[in-house]
This record gives structure tokens, sequence and C-alpha cells, in this order.
């Protein structure tokens, strides 16, 4: 019995490790400047969206590889095949939509309006002849452009860049009046660095996770696993972590 015992232990580690040793892993594309949900923390991408896909793939069976890429390049690092998830607080529109496929939305948030800390502007440092600093390809760029500078509201100029870091920076350095981010993201940056929110811009976006059209494979696996980190209260715990 006991000789039964000892190969039953071993026929089961021997299928476990074969299971871990042949798990598919995917590439996770994002932009890691976008904290609390993607960031470098002693040399490691970290942050809520990085735990949450974590998270989602021990309940489907699947491991995960981070890469950091600029946010204006993780469509098309999608599409050519370099990554096979997107997961950057990525707001779900019509237009990203009609070039891949989205998850089920897993967070909710609003635009902000960032200042210098001694800065008395407000909600008016978005008109007329000021700087604005915007992350391309994001949402808070968009609406910039469609809400600002197409009417003629902001006269002055939109700075482009790649990451949110350089954006904050900036503004900390005053090399520009205001910055335009989501509002989770912006509420993070104020608390170590000498910046401020001063308005929020109600937008009602939805952030997704996103995989290339077609892979109807991974994404029934994602939306499996949220339902299933929402069921089991894994996803309040996350929130509570990063958010509260």
């Amino acid at each position: 019995m006991k000789k039964i015992l000892v190969l039953m232990l071993l026929v089961f580690a021997v299928f476990a490790f074969s299971f871990s040793a042949y798990a598919e892993t995917y590439v996770v594309g994002t932009s890691a400047g976008f904290p609390p949900f993607e960031y470098v923390e002693d040399g490691e991408i970290v942050g809520f969206d990085m735990d949450l896909i974590t998270e989602i793939g021990n309940r489907q069976g699947f491991e995960v590889e981070f890469r950091d890429i600029s946010f204006d390049s993780l469509i098309p690092a999608l599409t050519t095949g370099s990554i096979d998830i997107i997961a950057a607080a990525m707001t779900i529109t019509e237009e990203r939509a009609e070039v891949l496929d989205f998850s089920d939305p897993y967070y909710s948030a609003n635009q902000a309006v960032l200042v210098h800390e001694d800065s008395e502007e407000g909600l008016t440092i978005l008109f007329g002849d000021n700087d604005i600093g915007v992350q391309t390809g994001t949402t808070g760029d968009i609406w910039v452009q469609d809400h600002l500078v197409e009417p003629g509201i902001l006269t002055g100029n939109v700075r482009n860049y790649d990451s949110f870091v350089l954006v904050i920076r900036d503004l900390a350095n005053q090399n520009i009046d205001g910055v335009v981010l989501d509002k989770p993201v912006g509420e993070t940056y104020s608390q170590g660095n000498p910046v401020k929110v001063v308005a929020e811009i109600i937008t009602g976006e939805e952030y997704g996770m996103a995989v290339a059209q077609g892979n109807d494979e991974l994404l029934e696996k994602i939306n499996a696993g949220l339902e299933e980190v929402r069921e089991d209260g894994t996803m309040d715990e996350l929130i509570e972590k990063y958010f509260e």
C-alpha cells in the first residue's frame, strides 16, 4: 500500500511538472509609465493590470511575459504578432475595435486636468494660449484634439510625449502649463510630484484588454478569467491594493 501511494505521488508530480512545462505563455504588451495600472519598480513591470492578467492566467492555465513599449506602438505590435495581449489601461473605442478585439470592460474612468502645484489655474488652463501635455495615442490626446484644438478653444501648443513620466516631468519643471490624462493615474502622479489635479472631465471611459482580431480562443479565456476574478473577490482585493 505504501509503495502504491508513493507511486501515485510520483505520477502526480510528473503530471504537474509536465503541465507547468507545457503551459502556454502569452506576451503581454504594456506601456509602463501609467501608475498604478502599469509601472516599473525595482526593474520589474508591476501594477494593477499586471496583477490582473496574471490572476486571469492562473485560472485559465496560461503564463504571461510582460513587454514594455510605447503606448502608440501597442496596437501595431498586436496586429503584427509581436505581442499577444494588450494590458495597458486601454480605453475601449469604436476606432480601436475596428483593428483589434476587446475583452469585457474591467475598469471605468474619466479624464483629469493637472497643473503645477504653484499654479492658480483650474479648468481654465485648457483655454487660450497655454501649452498642454498629453501622451501620444491616448484618449486624453484624442479628447484634447477633438474638443480643444479643432474648435479653437486651445490656441497654445499641444505637446505629445511617449510616456506620462515625461509629461509629468515637464509639468513639474513648469515647461508646460497643464496635462490631460486618466484620472486614476493623475491622482497617483499628484502624490509624489509637485503637481495637482484641478478638474475632472466626464468621459465615461471603460478599459479593456485586447487581442488580435479573430483570436476568439484567447479572448474567451480572458473574459472567463475576468468573470472568475470578479466572482471570487480577487478584483476587489486588487482595487483595494492599488486605489484605496
